[in-house]
């Protein structure tokens, strides 16, 4: 089974072809980190006039890298939310128009599924398993059945992990992502220098408003006193206050629903300290933790043909409807 996927939801533009659920074939990805980086965040407006510059490009590029034909995909599968709006209706307008021209059978897929179904590429996945979906906008923990039945157990109340660590970046002019940065620095910090509390929310739910706003007042407060900010001990002190909260909660969760299986799905599921910690705490309780391969943990195409795959595989309802580009934009991975 071939899969062509078309991802274009926010700042990058992919396609890629998957054999099988497994065998990637091809998987291009054109960035646009460098030309958001002047403005410390995507753009949508820009976001959407590149995707209409390259997609073209990247589909010949795709399909040349897999030595296939277009006659010889079977499904083409596209990103249909969530993301920018403007977006996701370029890669859904392209896909449509494939899908007509070619005669193939069209697959939606929702942009959090792909991110989880990364970890299926490259691993055997044991199910039932427990999520923890950690990205620019979303945090999460999912729950997933046997029969690939997806359950959204908590998310954020406020702002995601991505966005919190793009923000602590900011205010200390680290740049944009400011994931990775911080991420590099905190190697060389005092995790311990400085105590952020966790919120207290919901049994799975999280909350990264309030600590993002401890940081900003933190380094408001000392440069008022004109004094030295050791950004090292800041940024790792962050770092642990956000990924002690994430391991916490992704283990309850894993020993309530007696899962031996953690996934860890989107951009954050990069963060060196995150797989570490929760690595770690899974062995404790003999519960065996999956990431991507760190060209799968951004977005990208391969993923939402895998999710594709395993829509096609265990779907029990009709997935080749036409795309309603006015309807509900944004259904949970329930509903999908």
């Amino acid at each position: 089974m071939l899969i062509l996927a078309i991802e274009t939801s926010c700042d990058e533009t992919s396609i890629a072809i998957l054999k099988d659920g497994k065998e990637v074939l091809s998987n291009i990805v054109s960035s646009q980190i460098e030309i958001h980086k002047e403005f410390g965040g995507v753009v949508p407006e820009l976001a959407s006039r590149h995707h209409i510059k390259n997609i073209s490009a990247i589909m010949e590029e795709a399909l040349e890298t897999a030595k296939i034909s277009m006659e010889e995909i079977d499904y083409i599968a596209v990103t249909y939310a969530p993301g920018l709006i403007g977006a996701l209706l370029v890669g859904i307008s392209f896909a449509k128009g494939l899908a007509y021209s070619y005669k193939k059978p069209l697959i939606p897929v929702h942009h959090i599924k792909g991110h989880i179904y990364s970890n299926f590429i490259e691993n055997k996945i044991q199910l039932p398993a427990i999520t923890l979906v950690v990205s620019g906008g979303h945090t999460n923990i999912v729950y997933i059945d046997e029969n690939h039945k997806f359950t959204n157990l908590g998310g954020t109340l406020d702002d995601a992990i991505g966005e919190s660590y793009d923000k602590v970046a900011r205010v200390l002019g680290l740049g944009y992502p400011g994931g990775p940065v911080v991420d590099k620095l905190s190697k060389e910090g005092n995790p311990k220098a400085i105590q952020f509390k966790e919120a207290n929310v919901g049994e799975y739910d999280f909350s990264f408003s309030g600590l993002k706003t401890a940081v900003i007042n933190f380094v408001n407060n000392k440069r008022m006193k004109e004094e030295e900010i050791n950004i090292p001990d800041l940024t790792a002190s962050f770092q642990e206050a956000a990924v002690n909260v994430l391991v916490k909660k992704a283990i309850k969760a894993a020993v309530e629903k007696k899962c031996k299986t953690i996934l860890i799905a989107g951009g954050v599921a990069a963060n060196s300290e995150l797989r570490k910690r929760l690595f770690e705490a899974g062995k404790e309780k003999e519960i065996e933790v999956f990431y991507p391969k760190m060209e799968f943990c951004t977005d990208n195409a391969a993923m939402i043909a895998a999710a594709a795959y395993y829509k096609l595989k265990y779907s029990e309802e009709s997935i080749f409807a036409d795309l309603n580009l006015n309807g509900k934009a944004t259904l949970s991975i329930e509903e999908d």
